[in-house]
């Protein structure tokens, strides 16, 4: 009999991709790489940069699927409809894939909004749901992936208290100091999960090459994003 597969969704972001990084040492059979490329705003979905993760899956060795985040808009009347609009859109893509699905994995952190959807998606397809993330203290995790040799590249900020110098900056052990105390005066998510910022992993230890970027940064008044212009694979 076959082992059954699992899939992982993935951004290229820090959380799905510690996601996936623990699934494998858990020794879980990921088989896929699963990316939803929004058309816009969403409430679902880490929208910077997901072009990038066709790099990324190159560099972990997992194929990927691509799907677009593409609907109507017009017809959405709240947050809630929206998500679940988005969130049919990653089902459709599971049910549609050519392996005997297990289950999932998810970057989730506290948002039940995302994590309360992937994991009635789960209970309708039969499948499980692998969330290492879900609920766990945000220090201690930005310290796990830094211990573990994540290279986090900061790629889009929309917070009070971060400005256009943290555009690009890596994640290190200064940076999460500072976001403690961002954190402390303004409430600023010390992972960045309420869209306050967005990230990009450019090496880690499931990566056979770091991902190499040129860019430049725009800066919109209180809030701004990394325009990447060029990114390979580096040595």
């Amino acid at each position: 009999m076959n082992q059954q597969a699992w899939v992982s969704l993935f951004s290229g972001g820090k959380d799905s991709s510690w996601a996936l990084y623990r699934a494998l040492e858990a020794g879980l059979p990921v088989e896929r790489l699963l990316t939803v490329h929004p058309a816009g705003d969403s409430y679902m979905y880490h929208v910077p940069a997901t072009e990038l993760t066709a790099l990324a899956a190159e560099s972990i060795g997992i194929p990927l699927v691509n799907v677009e985040g593409n609907f109507d808009a017009e017809s959405v009347e709240d947050a809630g409809e929206q998500g679940d609009k988005e969130t049919e859109i990653m089902a459709d893509a599971l049910r549609d894939l050519d392996i005997d699905l297990a289950g999932v994995t998810a970057g989730a952190v506290e948002s039940e909004f995302q994590t309360h959807r992937i994991q009635d998606l789960c209970d309708d397809l039969g499948i499980d749901l692998f969330a290492p993330l879900w609920q766990e203290d945000p220090r201690e995790l930005a310290d796990a992936m830094l211990d573990a040799g994540f290279e986090i590249k900061i790629v889009q900020v929309a917070a009070y208290g971060l400005d256009e110098s943290w555009l690009g900056r890596t994640l290190d052990e200064d940076a999460l100091s500072e976001l403690e105390a961002l954190n402390d005066e303004y409430g600023v998510h010390i992972l960045g999960e309420g869209g306050e910022f967005e990230t990009l992993v450019t090496d880690a230890p499931h990566m056979d090459r770091p991902i190499e970027l040129e860019y430049e940064t725009e800066w919109d008044g209180d809030r701004g994003r990394v325009r990447i212009t060029d990114a390979w694979l580096g040595e």
